[in-house]
């Protein structure tokens, strides 16, 4: 008796223990072989950043290299641009509260407009971030709030559950068919 009785209250204290844990989540630019640090300023052009870090997250468009509406984006438009980011963030979520950014980095590596060379590599960390003002007002709707008792009530009367006779035009049936 003793013995399963302690061997529940581990079990189940182990569960408990479990449910605290919290859950690290990984999202965006993961180094992998080349650190965004190892970019060097002036040596290194856009094909070898490319070639060593990958694709940006995102880039800036410049005014002159995007698409004008109704041309479609080729080569010269995603990619061409002279500032690329490369950023990643973790996030720790514990039980059933709110997730946490623990750790965020977003690295800005700027490009020279007539040599493609790198002009700048810079690294911005969650202590960089500036906190912006939201404004949680929300925009009203016109209409008018029902309540529970006439979202209840709202179609009794208001017809039946069986088909008309006419079943003509409604939906599912096809023109002509007289089943």
């Amino acid at each position: 008796m003793f013995r399963k009785s302690a061997l529940l209250l581990v079990t189940a204290s182990a569960l408990f223990a479990g449910a605290c844990t919290p859950m690290t989540t990984y999202s965006g630019f993961q180094v992998v072989e080349s650190n965004p640090a190892d970019v060097k300023v002036g040596e290194d052009s856009k094909s070898t950043v490319l070639a060593k870090l990958g694709s940006p997250s995102a880039t800036s468009m410049t005014e002159s290299k995007a698409a004008r509406p109704g041309e479609e984006i080729g080569a010269a438009g995603a990619l061409d641009s002279n500032l690329w980011f490369y950023m990643s963030q973790v996030t720790d979520r514990v039980a059933f509260y709110k997730p946490r950014v623990a750790k965020r980095d977003v690295v800005a590596v700027s490009f020279s407009a007539d040599s493609d060379q790198v002009a700048s590599v810079n690294s911005y960390t969650l202590e960089d971030g500036k906190v912006i003002a939201f404004n949680g007002r929300e925009t009203p709707t016109r209409g008018r709030e029902i309540t529970i008792l006439e979202q209840l009530l709202g179609n009794v009367g208001q017809g039946g559950v069986l088909p008309r006779d006419d079943s003509e035009g409604l939906p599912g049936s096809r023109p002509g068919d007289t089943r």
